[in-house]
């Protein structure tokens, strides 16, 4: 049941996110500030997903590494490295839409700012990480629970802040004078892209926080490590920490129309693809059946003729 579970999360999450790729480089209308941010998280999410998590399970559900020490420590270096890539990246998101939405007469980030914003959260992402490389085998519960506060508690206060003080002004202020239309297309606009992120940054929140918990019980805790159902217990909550790279390009589907129609676009695409190679594959059968059924034909004349 669990390989059911966790195989159908994988290729929902890496075709996603795959998808989410080529819609933001293969396509200039779409090579936003903002969608610069999330190819960055759905690079993340990939990597996560296609480097960690089918490893990860094959090990929880046998209860033994067959990969060797060398990716044993690659292993849980990248794990470190592509969850802090995509909490960092949440909290740029949150203040590039804090400045525009609260301050929109600030100097808006430029697409040359945002690439520079990317390295240094992936290389900070790395040196944080870099104890899981010397000493991937003996980390210690302080470290654990540093790399919880760090990547999970001040990020998740820090957009809380943020998405209120967004949400205070997009909902809570009331415009001096009349508002014109053009006002109040922008607002709504605005509102429409917030919501997204707060629908983002929740289901991190929500992903997350039962894995984190658990961790945090059984340090406390050892005698539940040696329960029964201790096995589907952290399945469980390892499947809804990597469902989160599942669930962020159904987010951008459903709340961004035209993230909605470039997936339709490809999915089309697929099954056009799909249905061609069904087509060409029947017509060559078709072709080989008539070759055949005429050579037959042939050698059955020139018997006949020869009698």
């Amino acid at each position: 049941m669990w390989a059911i579970v966790f195989g159908i999360m994988l290729l929902v999450a890496i075709t996603g996110n795959c998808i989410v790729l080529w819609i933001v480089t293969g396509h200039r209308s779409m090579r936003t500030v903002t969608n610069y941010f999330l190819l960055n998280l759905s690079i993340a999410d990939l990597l996560m997903s296609s480097l960690n998590c089918i490893f990860n399970f094959i090990f929880m559900l046998n209860s033994d590494w067959p990969f060797g020490a060398l990716y044993c420590t690659i292993n849980n270096f990248m794990a470190n490295v592509t969850v802090s890539t995509s909490v960092f990246t949440l909290v740029a998101i949150s203040f590039d839409r804090y400045i525009a939405i609260v301050h929109p007469l600030k100097r808006r980030t430029s697409r040359r700012k945002v690439r520079l914003i990317l390295i240094i959260i992936w290389l900070f992402s790395a040196a944080l990480s870099s104890p899981c490389l010397f000493y991937s085998s003996t980390m210690t519960k302080s470290y654990n629970i540093i790399i919880l506060i760090i990547t999970y508690g001040i990020p998740m206060i820090v957009m809380l802040i943020c998405y209120s003080l967004m949400g205070r002004v997009l909902w809570g202020s009331r415009s001096i004078g009349e508002t014109t239309e053009r006002q109040l297309e922008s607002i709504k606009s605005k509102r429409k892209v917030v919501r997204m992120f707060i629908a983002i940054v929740a289901i991190f929140a929500i992903c997350w926080l039962p894995y984190h918990m658990f961790f945090i019980y059984a340090y406390h805790n050892n005698r539940m490590t040696s329960t029964k159902y201790v096995q589907h217990m952290y399945l469980a909550f390892y499947w809804l920490a990597m469902s989160n790279a599942m669930v962020n390009p159904i987010i951008y589907y459903w709340m961004n129309k035209r993230f909605r129609l470039y997936f339709q676009k490809a999915i089309c695409c697929c099954c056009l693809h799909s249905n061609k190679i069904k087509i060409d594959s029947t017509h060559s059968r078709m072709m080989n059946y008539n070759k055949n059924s005429s050579q037959r034909f042939t050698k059955n004349y020139m018997n006949n003729y020869k009698h």
